[in-house]
């Protein structure tokens, strides 16, 4: 798989992860809603740590400044 993550977005997903992760675990968020920020928090850590995104691929974004050696 092809890194297709700059530093900047990763870091930005690491922070919002984190930040739905504390509302989840603090009670502000509940029920559905705070499921579903649960598994966009788990998705956003993921990508982040791998450096790929799925839907960066499908869409044609690519926002790595290192040019992958072809």
């Amino acid at each position: 798989m092809k890194k297709n993550m700059g530093n900047a977005d990763r870091i930005i997903r690491i922070i919002i992860a984190a930040v739905l992760a504390y509302l989840y675990f603090s009670g502000t968020l509940t029920g559905t809603l705070g499921i579903v920020a649960l598994v966009v928090a788990v998705v956003f850590l993921l990508t982040s740590l791998v450096g790929t995104c799925g839907l960066y691929s499908l869409v044609g974004i690519n926002t790595c400044k290192i040019k992958p050696s072809e």
